[in-house]
């Protein structure tokens, strides 16, 4: 089974299992369950080993992932003490006398997603934490809040060269090449990520909404903002300081800027590497890590300082972020063993192969098939990055650089969309992960809500790239993705409302 086929099975069965039964820890626990058996030729001793030792001890004795779980309960402990202490609810108060409409509310929320380009994990949990009571003054469900936090988190890091993707990429590129000027040059034809955060304005401005999202955001409208309820999305305890809108503002500012710091402290920048490579070198595990506890020591501080939060009730809020964080945590413990599953049955091989005898023919057309083969195994694996390091050294060795041919940026910026894509839809990814936590919404309603709007804007970057595998001209097929975006978009809307 290995190398083949086979070796996608165990995420399809996860996938397929979470959206019919809308039950993800099951879901995922089958789904490595399968890869285990298939590992070990169905092997119960076998089949135990690699499901346990191999797999899910493994993946949190993982330093990197053992540092993203930290900095999620970090992060968790400062937004319970933000709420705690009045901050978001001041906030919130603000924003409404500022923010008078549900577009604006949306469009705010956008606006902040892409402020927030520093690393799609940090960019969802801010968001979420800083607009829910924006939104939920507004009414805006919590699966358009999902919606719009991940389509503003992996899409906008993919496109900033200043971003723990634009390291991740830069770390991909064959050895010689300037992997930055590689990302950088790639974005012009980043069109999964450009379209998506047209097709976001464009519907909250045109007020359309299609799939399981209408039905959510109608109910929002009557006062229901969650539709489907659970424990994970009760409203917190009413807070009990007195605080002002600074006691939200300063902890999310020092939060981003500890951020950057401890991201480019962890690239060797006061070692003497400059800013630019500290950050393609940088780990964002340990950065981000590092900036959260700063950012959590200082808010500490902040509120004792004020007396809008004793240093007690400050203390008690670290229990109250880790069990918020807890379903996010199992999560992607789940979704880390299955990826190491699916890397045991040698997905990437696979896939590798077919990309590789797929380089002779129909170039043209190979941007396409380069991007629907990167859709296809990051929705499998759920990982983007992963994907990046499979298919970016292949396109580079079908058309080098130094060939001076356009498709080799054309193909490795759809390998990057297309990984970006099939991350975005995908129920065991990070981001999709994240995104949920970060609304507090229900994990697979925000994956079945957000799944048409991404297939949406999928369609039409694969149409795009077919216009830029002929034309070779960023500046020909954007436009003509950007027409057609808006076109789909206006018969959504002219559909929708003939039906009703």
């Amino acid at each position: 089974m290995y190398g083949t086929f086979w070796a996608l099975i165990p995420p399809i069965v996860a996938i397929v299992l979470a959206l019919i039964t809308k039950e993800v820890y099951s879901s995922l626990f089958v789904g490595i369950i399968v890869g285990g058996l298939f590992y070990s030729g169905f092997s119960f001793e076998g089949t135990m080993n690699h499901i346990f030792t191999d797999g899910l001890i493994a993946s949190l004795a993982d330093p990197y992932n053992v540092g993203i779980i930290i900095f999620l309960v970090f992060l968790g402990v400062i937004v319970a003490m933000m709420n705690k202490a009045g901050g978001s609810a001041a906030f919130g108060n603000w924003a409404s006398e500022h923010i008078r409409t549900r577009i604006g509310a949306q469009l705010a929320t956008i606006l902040l997603g892409c402020l927030i380009f520093i690393d799609d994990y940090f960019n969802c949990l801010t968001v979420g934490s800083v607009m829910r009571p924006v939104t939920d003054r507004h009414n805006v469900s919590r699966a358009k809040l999902a919606y719009l936090i991940d389509a503003t988190a992996a899409p906008i890091c993919i496109i900033a060269p200043i971003s723990s993707w634009a390291a991740a990429v830069s770390a991909f590129a064959p050895e010689g090449t300037n992997g930055l000027m590689l990302f950088v040059k790639a974005i012009p034809y980043n069109y999964y990520a450009l379209l998506t955060i047209v097709m976001m304005i464009v519907i909250t401005v045109m007020k359309v909404d299609y799939g399981p999202m209408a039905k959510h955001e109608e109910n929002a409208l009557k006062g229901d903002i969650f539709t489907v309820h659970t424990e994970q999305n009760e409203e917190n305890e009413a807070p009990i300081g007195n605080g002002k809108v600074i006691d939200l503002i300063l902890p999310v500012a020092v939060l981003i800027a500890a951020c950057i710091l401890g991201m480019i402290y962890s690239g060797g920048f006061f070692a003497g590497e400059s800013f630019v490579d500290a950050f393609a070198n940088s780990d964002a595990s340990v950065g981000l890590v590092l900036g959260s506890f700063c950012a959590l020591v200082v808010t500490i501080v902040f509120y004792v300082a004020r007396k809008v939060l004793p240093f007690k009730d400050c203390m008690s809020c670290i229990t109250e972020g880790f069990k918020a964080m807890v379903p996010a945590i199992c999560i992607l413990a789940l979704a880390w063993t299955l990826k190491g599953m699916t890397d045991s049955l040698g997905a990437k091989e696979y896939v590798a192969g077919i990309v590789e005898h797929s380089a002779g023919s129909l170039l043209n057309l190979l941007p396409a098939i380069v991007f629907l083969i990167a859709c296809f195994l990051a929705f499998a694996t759920g990982t983007s990055w992963g994907t990046f390091g499979i298919l970016i050294p292949i396109c580079l060795h079908a058309f080098p650089l130094e060939s001076g041919n356009a498709l080799s940026i054309i193909c490795v910026s759809a390998c990057m969309a297309g990984a970006v894509c099939g991350d975005h839809c995908s129920p065991i990814s990070d981001t999709t992960i994240m995104s949920s936590a970060g609304a507090q919404c229900d994990h697979i309603v925000h994956v079945s809500t957000q799944i048409p709007y991404a297939v949406t804007a999928a369609a039409i970057s694969c149409l795009t790239y077919v216009v830029a595998g002929f034309t070779g001209k960023a500046y020909i097929a954007l436009p003509v993705g950007i027409v057609t975006m808006i076109l789909a978009v206006l018969l959504i809307r002219y559909s929708t409302r003939k039906t009703e």
